[in-house]
């Protein structure tokens, strides 16, 4: 009886936001913000040709881009997260040196209404090199970042007017390096990308704000903070992390909506893992691994980014190098079943994400310098390219804002 009344909160939490986003009011103007590599990234395969963040307009009848400014930055905002209020976009500057120090860093920008302009309010160390990710707490005073060459992950008070303040807390990641080839690995994979020490790859509270977790792909281990949200620490849970497969490499994740699941996907190994969250004690469990490729794939893929639809019923991964984003279903017990894939249409796909109205979804293929966009099939979560493609030099993030 226990399984059977979870298996039907679980489908009522996914038919609510099923429901929401089928009564969303029609949208204002939609901006969108994209992060670049402006400079030099060695081992991820292109020279830096974006010059700062991108500022567009977006089509909602046809899903275009159309650019409307560009905000210069040569450090690698690589990263972006906009506040709840849409007043303030903080962007991870993915650099190994800060005012001389070891370190990147992470700049606060206010934005201007109507309009979207970005206007630098200040910058602040990382508190460690190539910060690569960061996030916010929902109280909006802390904002969290993942520095993947310093092997930290670090917590950043957020002032009145939204700028930044030296770190808080600051969280080195220690542990047992991982083997240099994932055990999950496609018949005659060579894909090693980092597996030399350890690399916080991800950070995120979990939706009640109470914990936050980090994916570090050198340890093979996503770690668990309980959060004080009063001083701004985090706090060892116990137990302090969940392992994955060795060398398999966690890279990013997400949580379901109904905030008892957590999707995380492998960069080394193609994998993605469905955990249950015990949001009362921070706790993971692996319940399922599935590839992220296609049945009988062989060689080497490098996966990027997950993310799950506004209506809660598929879960999309991206692969590199096969250049394709994948959709599943997810099931009842929030399992999930390989229903398709497609094309990029474009090189290396660091990132994508939805519109925020889960009609089009939008991938960043970095090689290739340009973002794709795509429209959505509700129904069976397809996705079937627009024909259309957004120049933009190394592009790495894509951050909407809606106007009203």
């Amino acid at each position: 009886m226990l399984v059977r009344s979870s298996r039907r909160e679980f489908l009522a939490s996914a038919a609510t936001v099923a429901a929401a986003t089928a009564m969303a009011v029609e949208p204002g103007r939609v901006l969108a913000y994209a992060g670049t590599y402006s400079a030099p990234v060695g081992a991820e395969g292109a020279p830096g040709r974006g010059q700062g963040i991108y500022l567009f307009e977006m089509n909602l009848a046809t899903g275009a881009l159309v650019e409307r400014a560009v905000f210069p930055n040569p450090d690698n905002p690589s990263c972006l997260a906009l506040n709840t209020s849409g007043t303030r976009l903080y962007a991870a500057n993915e650099t190994a040196t800060y005012k001389g120090g070891p370190s990147g860093s992470v700049s606060a920008y206010e934005i201007e209404r109507p309009g979207g302009r970005l206007k630098l309010i200040n910058t602040v160390a990382s508190e460690g090199a190539g910060p690569c990710h960061l996030s916010l707490h929902q109280s909006g005073k802390w904002l969290f970042v993942a520095n993947y060459h310093g092997g930290t992950s670090a917590v950043l008070p957020i002032g009145a007017n939204g700028e930044l303040r030296a770190a808080s807390d600051v969280q080195r990641h220690d542990g047992v390096i991982g083997p240099g080839r994932a055990a999950s690995a496609p018949p005659g994979s060579f894909a090693w990308s980092g597996h030399d020490r350890s690399h916080s790859h991800m950070i995120l509270p979990d939706p009640s704000g109470r914990f936050v977790l980090a994916a570090d792909l050198g340890l093979d281990r996503i770690l668990i903070w309980k959060f004080d949200a009063a001083a701004g620490k985090l706090i060892p849970n116990d137990p302090p992390s969940m392992a994955v497969a060795p060398g398999d490499g966690p890279r990013h994740f997400a949580f379901h909506p109904n905030g008892r699941v957590l999707y995380s996907v492998q960069e080394e190994g193609s994998t993605l893992v469905t955990f249950d969250y015990d949001a009362a004690t921070g706790h993971l469990k692996a319940k399922q691994t599935v590839s992220s490729l296609p049945p009988g794939f062989a060689g080497t893929n490098y996966t990027s980014e997950v993310a799950i639809s506004p209506d809660a019923r598929f879960v999309y991964t991206a692969n590199r190098l096969h250049d394709t984003i994948a959709w599943f279903s997810i099931a009842a017990d929030g399992t999930l079943r390989f229903v398709g894939e497609a094309p990029t249409g474009g090189d290396y796909p660091r990132f994508f994400t939805f519109d925020p109205y889960g009609r089009f979804v939008y991938s960043c293929n970095q090689r290739a310098d340009a973002i794709v966009s795509f429209r959505v099939n509700r129904k069976t979560g397809a996705l079937i390219h627009t024909g259309q493609y957004t120049p933009v030099g190394t592009p790495s993030f894509l951050a909407f804002l809606v106007e009203r």
